[in-house]
């Protein structure tokens, strides 16, 4: 039986396991990333296979971009061809705090998680998949997941927000240079998600949520955005590309 197989960046915790767990629930192959001793790595597995298919641990930095090509080629010679990429890993700022004082580290950090290793994870994966014959019957796509910042500022997180808006760029980018090769490609924006990154910080969000921040009175859950993911790698949403999916509960909406 041919099935989809995915690599899904930042997948032991949070949005990527989330992620993970619901491309299972549709019948792909999963690889599960994390840096290297990441201790959450080996129950995210084992959570995946519990869903009835094949999983396997991908262990590696996303930013050792020399190593991605063999990654992928791991990946590809235990549970077989790829199909998707889900550029999920990312990183917050080292300090929340007035952008006068951003250093240099924190801005190099996000940049080079957040949108130098999604830029150059994607074209190894491109490269790949260009390099074969393709099962045509299979979906073939990149989601990247980057954040409501790609759009709205947050002073206090300045570089996150840079970060973020160039990785929505390079959403498009590929986009259109894979649209003639039926790759899809889509920009997850996700907005207040209850995540471990956002939980020094989430009371708050959940109040300003229910005061009206958000249209929908309540923050979001991993398996929310999870739940996107999957409905965009598999295809579900036919005839489309290049399209960032505001996974905000309307927060964005433009209002009087």
């Amino acid at each position: 039986m041919t099935r989809q197989v995915a690599l899904v960046t930042g997948s032991s915790r949070g949005i990527g396991l989330a992620a993970a767990t619901a491309l299972a629930r549709e019948g792909f192959a999963i690889a599960v990333n994390g840096p290297h001793e990441d201790p959450e790595l080996t129950r995210a597995v084992e959570a995946i296979r519990a869903e009835g298919v094949p999983a396997m641990a991908c262990a590696f930095d996303v930013t050792e971009l020399s190593a991605h090509d063999a990654q992928l080629a791991r990946v590809e010679a235990e549970l077989g061809p790829l199909t998707t990429l889900v550029n999920n890993a990312g990183v917050g700022v080292l300090q929340r705090g007035d952008l006068l004082e951003v250093s240099e580290e924190s801005y190099d950090r996000c940049m080079a998680v957040n949108t130098k290793a999604m830029f150059f994870l994607s074209q190894a994966f491109a490269k790949r998949l260009l390099a074969r014959q393709r099962d045509a019957a299979l979906f073939h796509a990149i989601v990247n997941v980057t954040s409501s910042n790609a759009v709205a500022v947050a002073v206090p997180r300045a570089e996150y927000c840079a970060s973020k808006a160039a990785a929505a760029m390079v959403s498009k980018t590929f986009a259109v240079r894979l649209g003639a090769e039926n790759i899809a490609v889509y920009d997850v924006q996700p907005g207040l998600i209850a995540t471990e990154m956002t939980a020094p910080v989430i009371d708050m969000y959940d109040q300003r949520a229910k005061d009206g921040l958000t249209l929908f009175p309540r923050v979001g859950q991993p398996e929310d955005m999870g739940a996107i993911i999957a409905s965009l790698a598999s295809g579900k949403l036919p005839y489309t590309t290049g399209q960032a999916i505001s996974a905000d509960a309307g927060m964005l909406v433009p209002r009087f």
